[in-house]
């Protein structure tokens, strides 16, 4: 993947920064976006030497404008990632419209603001790897979920499609569905909570970022030329328990 440019939207803490660093290791030229954590940019430019860019994917013409940067600085972008991702939990019935739209707009509507940006020059080359980051619980819903929920299982199906839209122009289009993984989000969990959680994973252990990283990177790669349309479950089994 040497000089294959990476484009990893949130990517410069948790799930997103490992992949990112998973994506630099394998030889490509790296971007992570972010939005709000201006000290986590700066460690993993400094630490990491991957460019970050800020701007907000729920935002289609701060996408436009940050994707047409990142060419700028390191060319069109080969591979991208869509990974970002925000929470707004409450209970259905005690939801507001900004809850709602928010979590939709960030979390899906990201999947067309960014990946706009790039397809028709993927098409132009005849190459493409696009992996969208979606959930465990896109798969099986959660209490207090329903906005985050619906955005992730909403990634599924916009993954199909795409692939099967783009699948003759060399372009690979997947989705990774991440159980529970030791990251910042899931420390926020109550501990009795995330004990319960952990006690429903028959492997017997939260996820750690490189996991999920390490399958993302495979998809990324160009030997799975083959692999397109498809969810990778990547739970340590909870989703069959």
């Amino acid at each position: 993947m040497d000089d294959k440019v990476a484009l990893v939207t949130g990517g410069t803490r948790g799930l997103g920064k490992a992949i990112a660093l998973a994506l630099r290791e394998r030889g490509c030229k790296v971007a992570a976006t972010w939005h709000g954590d201006e000290a986590a940019a700066r460690r993993l430019e400094e630490e990491a030497g991957i460019a970050t860019f800020r701007w907000d994917v729920a935002d289609f013409d701060a996408c436009r404008a940050g994707v047409a940067r990142v060419a700028e600085r390191l060319g069109p972008v080969d591979v991208l990632v869509n990974n970002a991702g925000i929470t707004a939990d409450a209970m259905f019935h005690k939801m507001d419209e900004a809850q709602w739209w928010n979590v939709l707009r960030t979390n899906l509507g990201s999947m067309f603001n960014v990946t706009r940006q790039v397809i028709e020059g993927m098409r132009a080359r005849h190459y493409g790897r696009i992996v969208n980051i979606s959930s465990i619980n896109g798969r099986k819903g959660q209490m207090g979920q329903s906005n985050y929920a619906a955005a992730k299982a909403g990634i599924f199906g916009f993954t199909k499609s795409l692939a099967l839209e783009n699948a003759a122009h060399g372009i690979t289009v997947n989705a990774v569905a991440p159980g529970y993984c030791d990251t910042d989000m899931v420390a926020k969990v109550k501990p009795e909570v995330l004990q319960a959680i952990v006690a429903g994973i028959p492997v017997g252990r939260l996820g750690t970022p490189q996991d999920v990283a390490r399958m993302v990177a495979f998809l990324a790669d160009e030997a799975a030329g083959f692999v397109t349309g498809a969810t990778f479950d990547v739970n340590g089994g909870q989703y069959l328990a």
